[in-house]
C-alpha cells in the first residue's frame, strides 16, 4: 500500500474475509458465517469487492468526521472519496509483481502523474 497526496494504491487479498469481528464465528453452510447468539448480521464469505470498498470508504469517512469534530482536524469542503475506483484482478505471480512494483515506484513518479492536481 502507498498513500499519495490525493489517492492511494493497495492490494486487497482474500476479499472473502468476513467484515465483522467475530473470532468464534461458525460455518452454517452455503459459505455463511454466523456469530453465536447474535442475529445473522454478517457478510457472506466472498464479499464482492464493491462491498469491501464501500465499507472501507464509509469507515474512513466516519473516522475523518470524528477527527474533525473531536481532534481539531482541518475540515475538507469537498468529497473525501471519488465515486468509483480502479481495479485490477491479479491472476498470477507475474501480474502481482508488476502491480506491486508499480505501487512501490509510484511516489517517485508523482511530479508527472496525471492525477497530480494538488
Amino acid at each position: 500500500m502507498v498513500v499519495m497526496p490525493n489517492h492511494f494504491h493497495c492490494i486487497i487479498e482474500n476479499v472473502g474475509a468476513d467484515l465483522r469481528v467475530c473470532p468464534d464465528a461458525e460455518n452454517v453452510g452455503a459459505d455463511l458465517r454466523v456469530c453465536p447468539n447474535t442475529e445473522n448480521l454478517g457478510e457472506h464469505v466472498g464479499s464482492p469487492l464493491h462491498t469491501v470498498v464501500q465499507w472501507f470508504k464509509t469507515m474512513t469517512t466516519n473516522e475523518y468526521i470524528g477527527g474533525v469534530k473531536n481532534l481539531g482536524w482541518q475540515p475538507f469542503d469537498g468529497k473525501v472519496w471519488q465515486r468509483n475506483y480502479w481495479e485490477n484482478i491479479i491472476r498470477n505471480e507475474e501480474a502481482y509483481n508488476n502491480i506491486s512494483n508499480y505501487i512501490k515506484n509510484n511516489p517517485a513518479k508523482w511530479d508527472n502523474d496525471t492525477l497530480n492536481q494538488v
